[in-house]
């Protein structure tokens, strides 16, 4: 075993690392923390100092949470909660910027949660590390503010059962502890006060400590003799539920029981050129209708690089879309999809014809993205393939019905769902 891998595994157990010391083992695999350091921080919202400071303060008191009040946090739970801790800010030194409030200038950094996840995101899979692991610590980085602003706007059931599928709101109430009580503010009483408040809401919703959410809801409306219906039932009224559009499991039966007769399937690909989509799709999706952006440039344009009448391709591809779903014929949507909008505007396609939709997020390696690249029939330039992980926007669960997670050669990483 590597000198690596030994030091993650060593997380799990007892071991207490300063950032120092976590640098010196991750800065090769994750560069933005050389660069923590040199990042401030608002002199309000931080007043001790550069994001490097924050990290190393934060660890210091996840590592006290970890000794007491959650010492029952073992294993790859404290593992992830660790790496959680250490990377929560990944994205800060590419984000951080000044901006006037109230005719105050500020130091902010918008939208770091979910970059961050999205860095993260291939660039985990380089560690040895499980991936449970790999997808806890992306859960809780993209969302690690959620659970005070859910406080703050009053959310209710629906929005704590989004955050619920996409990651486990207990050690999210742990890293944001340790985040709170590793700097300085004057408020810090106040936003530890909604963590707590946040702890309540997810108890009283029974959204904490389950040891599989989604069966627990779902139990109810097992109901179909069909094993396609159920799957279709389980599908939309989980996304229902989490969307605001039903209030208990049980309106999911009538509301979705016309749609589960007869529906196709829309699988939506989502990765960086050269993740193995295309072979993906024919060696697992048969019989289903393939529409490919790449395809309809080569058509068109007469290369699948050609980015010329972007207008008329997609503009095609939807109509062959809307065309498929229209006839329940199954179908897959391959392109990149790196984009969270681009993505919806599909979805939203396949929600109006009643399709169940399952998001297919390839999670490869970027070494193995740009070594593999040189051997493709269609070769990217390098420069492209720094461009798509640039602008990836990691996809969360319910973006469709279903999830899977897929990683090197094709294989499959997780599953999220019910599927046949």
């Amino acid at each position: 075993m590597s000198k690596l891998a030994n030091w993650l595994n060593s997380l799990a157990i007892s071991h207490t690392p300063t950032f120092a010391e976590c640098v010196g083992y991750l800065g090769d695999t994750f560069p933005l923390l050389h660069q923590f350091s040199d990042t401030e921080q608002d002199n309000i919202w931080h007043a001790e100092g550069n994001v490097a400071i924050h990290t190393d303060m934060v660890l210091s008191q996840l590592y006290n949470i970890l000794s007491t009040d959650a010492k029952h946090i073992t294993g790859v739970n404290r593992q992830i909660l660790i790496l959680a801790a250490l990377l929560h800010d990944i994205a800060k030194p590419i984000t951080t910027k000044r901006k006037l409030m109230s005719g105050i200038e500020r130091v902010v950094a918008p939208k770091h949660e979910e970059i961050g996840a999205s860095y993260l995101a291939l660039k985990l899979p380089e560690l040895p590390l499980e991936h449970q692991a790999i997808r806890g610590i992306i859960g809780l980085v993209g969302f690690h503010q959620m659970n005070k602003r859910l406080v703050i706007k009053n959310m209710g059931y629906s929005h704590y059962l989004h955050l619920a599928l996409n990651l486990d709101l207990a050690l999210l109430y742990w890293l944001e502890l340790a985040d709170m009580q590793g700097r300085t503010c004057s408020d810090q009483s106040l936003q530890i006060d909604l963590l707590d408040q946040f702890k309540m809401f997810a108890q009283e919703y029974q959204l904490w400590g389950e040891d599989d959410v989604v069966e627990a809801i779902l139990k109810p409306i097992q109901i179909k003799a069909s094993r396609a219906e159920q799957v279709y039932l389980n599908g939309y009224a989980l996304r229902q539920l989490a969307t605001e559009q039903i209030n208990m499991v049980e309106q999911g039966v009538a509301k979705n029981y016309q749609g589960g007769q007869d529906y196709s399937h829309l699988y939506v690909m989502c990765g960086v050129s050269g993740s193995g989509k295309s072979t993906w799709i024919e060696q697992n999706l048969n019989g289903f209708e393939v529409i490919s952006l790449d395809t309809i440039r080569e058509t068109l344009n007469g290369k699948r690089s050609c980015q010329k009448h972007r207008g008329q391709v997609l503009q095609l591809a939807k109509s062959r879309l809307k065309t498929a779903l229209a006839k329940k014929q199954n179908v897959v949507w391959d392109a990149t999809n790196i984009r969270k909008d681009f993505r919806q505007i599909i979805c939203d396609l396949g929600l109006s014809y009643g399709a169940l939709i399952t998001l297919v997020a390839f999670q490869v390696k970027e070494s193995t993205l740009r070594r593999d690249n040189k051997s493709r029939r269609h070769v990217v330039g390098d420069d492209i393939i720094t461009s798509q992980l640039a602008k990836l926007e990691w996809p969360s669960f319910t973006e469709g019905h279903r999830m899977l997670i897929i990683g090197e050669k094709g294989k499959e990483l997780f599953r999220q769902g019910t599927f046949e």
